[in-house]
Formats: structure tokens, C-alpha cells, sequence
């Protein structure tokens, strides 16, 4: 079945938006340039804009299954659950490249929300290290000078989209340095 002209003009023009840094938030603002990415979603592959999360604080975390720091999934919820109606969204990244997170994308969900409650927004596995990195932790990488070294590195991003500041995988979800971060962030316009 051919696909309409039509279509084919709103497919074109949707990716010429999105390449000028004039694609629109959810809230009918502009999106900031940090967050025009779009991923599957971890739960069903369907495929998510950043832009979504224009004017929120965000929280970026990769995260593992298999891994001494994968307790702070039971922080980064109760993170998400404190500030989410402040404005705070957590958004985790499932990576195997330090190859503790095997799973396809359904197990993953599975062990997330049935051993941590996760209600927070998760994508689908992805490369956060090395060769392979997708665009968007390149750019959060740069960004901040720092990339991932190991499973539940932080990324805080203030309303504007602009990184704020990067986070080790040793600081956990209630380390008071972050937390003090995240509500410098929350206070901001």
C-alpha cells in the first residue's frame, strides 16, 4: 500500500523541526536543544520525545539489573515520588555496557517494577559508554566533562534543559549534595 504524499510532507517536516531546534515542548514552548532525542519506552518500545520534559527538572540515570549500586532504583522512586509534583522527573536509562544488564527490554520492566515499584519513566536499553553511545549521554557527556564510568551515573538538568551537574555512581539518591541540587533546581523559574 503506497504511503500518501501527504504523510510523507508531515514525516519530512516533523524531522526538518527537530534538526532546527524548533521542535515544541509539551507545554507548546520550544524545546531545548539537550532534549530533543526521542527513545523507546522500556514498558512497550513505543517511541518517546525528551521534549516531553521541556521545563521539568530531570534526573538522567543509567541504570543495571545486575549491579551492587541497583538498590538506589528504591531511592531514585522515592526521589520521583517526593518532587514529582514539584517538577522533578526521573528518567532511567537501562545499559548493559558494563555488562550487568542482560535482559531484554520486557525483563527489565518486569524485575524494575516488581522488585523497586520503578513508576518512574524508563527507556529501552541503551549504550550510555564507549563506541556505541547514543546522542543523547554524548552530549550529556560533553556537557558536563564527565561520561559514565559504571551503572547509576547521575545527570541533574535544570529547567532550561542545560546540565547542572554530574553525579558518581556512589551517590545515591539521598546523598545530601543532590538532594540540595535537586531543590536548588525545583526553586529556580
Amino acid at each position: 500500500m503506497p504511503v500518501p504524499a501527504t504523510l510523507i510532507r508531515l514525516a519530512a517536516s516533523a524531522g526538518w523541526l527537530l534538526a532546527s531546534g524548533l521542535a515544541q515542548a509539551a507545554d507548546g514552548g520550544a524545546c531545548p536543544a539537550t532534549l530533543q532525542y526521542s527513545f523507546p519506552r522500556l514498558q512497550d518500545e513505543k517511541p518517546q520525545a525528551l521534549c516531553q520534559y521541556a521545563g521539568k527538572v530531570l534526573l538522567v540515570v543509567n541504570t543495571a539489573s545486575y549491579c551492587g549500586f541497583t538498590p538506589q532504583y528504591k531511592g531514585l522512586e522515592a526521589l520521583y515520588a517526593k518532587y514529582k509534583d514539584r517538577g522533578l522527573v526521573v528518567l532511567g536509562f537501562p545499559s548493559n555496557d558494563f555488562s550487568q544488564e542482560p535482559g531484554a527490554n520486557k525483563q527489565i520492566a518486569d524485575f524494575c517494577e516488581n522488585t523497586f515499584g520503578v513508576k518512574f519513566p524508563m527507556f529501552a536499553k541503551t549504550s550510555v559508554s564507549g563506541g556505541q553511545t547514543n546522542a543523547f549521554y554524548r552530549l550529556l557527556a560533553e556537557k558536563s566533562g564527565q561520561r559514565p564510568l559504571w551503572n547509576f551515573h547521575k545527570y541533574l538538568l535544570g529547567r532550561d534543559g542545560q546540565v547542572v551537574a554530574s553525579y558518581s555512581s556512589l551517590t545515591t539518591p539521598e546523598d545530601r549534595t543532590l538532594l540540595k541540587d535537586i531543590e536548588k533546581q525545583l526553586q529556580a523559574p
